[in-house]
Parts: C-alpha cells; sequence; structure tokens
C-alpha cells in the first residue's frame, strides 16, 4: 500500500465528530492523485529580496533546506529559522517547497524532515507505509516530531560550526516551529521546547483523547498546556477535515495569545498556489511580526481593523494580546 502523505488527514477518522472513514483503497487513490499534482508544480525561488534554493546539505543529509541562494545578499541580516512537520507525517521534504521556498526568500532558513520525493528534481520516491490491519486506515509516520526537532539542534550547531556557510549568519533566537496536517501535530509536539519563539498549525489540530488514528503520533489535548509562546491556527474552512480538531484546539487555548485564520479553501490550503499562495503571505507575516517584531507584518493580526479583519474571504479570531 502506498504512503498516504497529504491525503492522510483527509480521513474524516481524523475529525472531533463521526463519520464514516474511507477506505484504504480510496485513500491510496487520493495519495496517488496528491503526489501527481505535487509532481506538476514547478520549483520557484519566492517573491522575497533573497532567491531561495532547495537542497540536501551534506550535513543534515536526511533534511531538505530552503535558504536564500546567495547568502552574501543578506549583509548583517541574520536568518530567523522556521522547522517544518510535513503533511502526512511523510519524509517529502519537498510537498510544501513553493511555500518554505516564498518564506526561505524573505531571509529566513526553513528546515522539512526527509528527501525530495516531488517536484522536478525528486531524487527518490516515497516509500511504502502499509496500513494498520486492524483499523484499516491507521498508517506510520514516516518522519516524527524528533526529526522536525533535528533541524533546530542543526541550525544552531552550523551558526558555530567552523567552515560553515552559515556561521554568525543564524538569529539563534529567532526560531520557530510549523507543519501542516500530522505535521502540525509534529508541531505541537515540540512548541514545548524553550528554543522556539512562535507555533503555526496548518490545517490540522489535536484528535479527541483517545481516538488517535496515526500509528507513531501519541498526541492529546494535554498537549496544549506545554505551549509557551503564540500559536496562529490556519484552517481551511468546514471543507477542511481538520477544521473541528483545530477550532477545539482554539477554544482550549488559554494561557498563551492565539490567533484562528479560516477560509474556504479546504484541507490542503494554498500550498499549491505560486509562491504557496495567500497562506504563505499569512505564515510570513506572522513569522516576521513574531520573530522580528515587524509593527507592519503586524498589522494583518492586530488590532480591531487588522488587514485579515477586511478580508471578505477570511475569518480571523484572536485572543490573549
Amino acid at each position: 500500500m502506498m504512503a498516504i502523505g497529504l491525503a492522510l488527514l483527509g480521513s474524516s477518522a481524523l475529525a472531533q465528530g463521526d463519520g464514516k472513514a474511507p477506505g484504504v483503497a480510496e485513500l491510496a487513490q487520493r495519495e496517488t492523485e496528491s503526489r501527481a499534482a505535487d509532481n506538476a508544480m514547478p520549483d520557484t525561488p519566492g517573491t522575497g529580496a533573497y532567491p531561495a534554493i532547495k537542497e540536501i546539505d551534506p550535513t543534515l543529509a536526511d533534511h531538505v533546506v530552503y535558504r536564500p541562494k546567495d547568502l552574501a545578499k543578506l549583509g548583517d541580516r541574520k536568518l530567523a529559522v522556521l522547522v517544518w512537520g510535513n503533511g502526512g507525517c511523510s519524509a517529502d521534504g519537498a510537498s510544501a517547497r513553493q511555500h518554505l521556498a516564498e518564506i526561505a526568500s524573505h531571509g529566513y532558513l526553513a528546515i522539512a524532515p526527509g528527501e525530495i520525493q516531488s517536484g522536478p528534481d525528486a531524487t527518490s520516491t516515497p516509500r511504502d507505509r502499509p496500513a494498520d490491519r486492524g483499523t484499516g486506515v491507521k498508517f506510520a509516520v514516516a518522519t516524527t516530531w524528533q526529526d522536525v526537532a533535528k533541524g533546530i539542534d542543526w541550525a544552531i550547531a552550523e551558526n558555530s560550526r567552523a567552515g560553515s556557510p552559515y556561521r554568525g549568519r543564524i538569529a539563534t533566537d529567532q526560531i520557530a516551529v510549523a507543519g501542516h496536517s500530522c505535521g502540525g501535530l509534529q508541531a505541537l509536539q515540540i512548541a514545548g521546547d524553550k528554543r522556539i519563539r512562535t507555533v503555526i498549525v496548518h490545517n490540522s489540530g489535536i484528535f479527541a483523547d483517545g481516538s488517535n488514528p496515526i500509528a507513531g503520533i501519541n498526541v492529546e489535548k494535554s498537549l496544549l498546556e506545554t505551549l509557551h509562546t503564540p500559536i496562529l491556527y490556519v484552517l481551511g474552512g468546514r471543507g477542511d477535515v481538520a477544521w473541528p480538531n483545530g477550532t477545539d484546539d482554539y477554544a482550549r487555548i488559554t494561557s498563551v495569545p492565539a490567533v484562528l485564520v479560516d477560509g474556504d479553501v479546504g484541507h490542503g490550503g494554498t500550498f499549491r498556489k505560486p509562491d504557496g499562495g495567500e497562506v504563505a503571505g499569512f505564515a510570513l507575516a506572522w513569522l516576521d511580526w513574531q520573530l522580528r517584531g515587524d509593527r507592519q507584518a503586524a498589522k494583518l493580526f492586530a488590532g480591531a481593523d487588522c488587514g485579515l479583519c477586511k478580508n471578505p474571504k477570511w475569518r480571523i479570531e484572536k485572543k490573549g494580546f
């Protein structure tokens, strides 16, 4: 059986509510279609001042790194860091490549676990992840939260390693974690790491306690108590299978500032739009605000007259600010 990838959280079994889950064959078909769409997407350098590339760095061979192509053009500007959890907890570190390249082009170092398994320069193919025969829809993850966290360790080490192209170029006090779908759960799993300054959860949310359908990932609502930074949830409307989970998470959060942005874009968000679409812009503005204190970027979210407050395509809720 082929990997479920982004289709994994397309199963209604992962939602808070009840519903008939798709069968294994249907999920496999969704994955086939998803993979074909991913492979058809071109690589893009982003729209920022620092055109980005993606690569496998030999010092972090089990991850995909997105960075400005010409680090010298950064001048005195240091790279903020975004570690990423892949959709489906897959090992395709290129599955959100347009989104991550867009962020990297604005002076970020983005790191996703896995290999380049999709796109025009794919170097490997996804490996099969058999279904749990007891449930029919329970699939083992191909990457873990530890793999996501490894990106933080590497970035900090590279900032001080003699001979590293990143030596002295990384803002080790400006680190964020984000993820899509199952990868959003991985982001929540490491959100308690004190090195992290903010969290973004895309099209995801913690399952109702006792209902986790993914082998290899253990998350319960109590995980929200580990949050120590502002958090942004971006959901795809009621057509997003993770909408019940994500909205429930948001309602439960009381200890940190939180924002929920919701629009009718479905579970796939705008990841397949050029340069990551609108959601990449939201994510970038959030990171610039939370990591760099950019007041202009904050205007998208902050205040009664915020940018998203006036955007009819999106709904925003916020608390704790």
